[in-house]
């Protein structure tokens, strides 16, 4: 076996562990954080099924995006539709047999992969030509861009134009689910990919791409809007009550 194919293998166990922990730590800290007032963004629901239609809306059509910016609602839309076809495609190369509904968005998720890109260069342009967001941008905030950028276009690339072994990657993936190691395709383009999305996962549970999950803990948008049918007491103060 290859030392490339042992480094790879040892990488993404070593990412996968850092992406899966540091979120679930993170989830921890969200869920641990005290939300003593109600302070839902109004118009707020004032019942629970309310409550979870708006979060639906939210995390699906990004609705308070849409009502405050049309252009970035949809560079910011393609990009997470994009990207989610994209990653639903790749559930290939962890499957065999191939699901069916897989199989069948296959050429959605190949093509998908541009409006991905548009997105993020749409996004990514922002931050240079809108004056207040230039002002609190990052060199952070463009790293991220740029990395998600090369990955998007390296995985186009192999789709379009330098194809690789797509069955060896695939017996490499699955050896690695299973810890039966199998040798990694030694193409430049698809080695330079998948340390970029091993980067990814590391650095995720570190950086703003945690509004992922955090948009679920949320006060602003997971509360209702009961404060006048019922009285809220945070913890520390119903002990100076006693």
């Amino acid at each position: 076996m290859s030392s490339l194919t042992i480094f790879y293998a040892i990488l993404f166990y070593l990412a996968t562990v850092v992406l899966v922990g540091g979120v679930a730590f993170k989830i921890y800290v969200y869920s641990r954080t005290p939300s003593p007032l109600r302070i839902p963004t109004m118009p707020a629901p004032m019942t629970q099924s309310g409550m979870v239609a708006r979060m639906a809306r939210e995390v699906v059509l990004f609705q308070s995006l849409f009502k405050s910016n049309k252009w970035i609602w949809i560079f910011g839309w393609m990009f997470h539709f994009g990207l989610l076809l994209v990653l639903l495609r790749h559930l290939r190369y962890f499957t065999q047999p191939v699901w069916s509904w897989v199989v069948l968005i296959q050429p959605f998720g190949r093509y998908a992969a541009f409006a991905m890109l548009a997105g993020l260069l749409g996004l990514w342009a922002r931050r240079f030509l809108v004056d207040r967001v230039r002002y609190i941008s990052t060199p952070s905030d463009h790293l991220m861009l740029a990395l998600l950028v090369a990955i998007g276009a390296s995985g186009s690339a192999m789709s379009f134009l330098v194809h690789t072994d797509i069955i060896s990657l695939k017996a490499f993936m699955l050896g690695l689910m299973t810890f039966d190691w199998q040798p990694l395709p030694a193409d430049p383009l698809l080695l330079i990919h998948l340390a970029l999305v091993a980067l990814l996962m590391i650095i995720f549970p570190v950086s703003k791409l945690l509004h992922a999950p955090g948009v679920f803990f949320s006060p602003t948008r997971n509360q209702i809007d009961d404060s006048r049918e019922a009285r809220h007491v945070a913890p520390w103060a119903a002990q100076l009550d006693k």
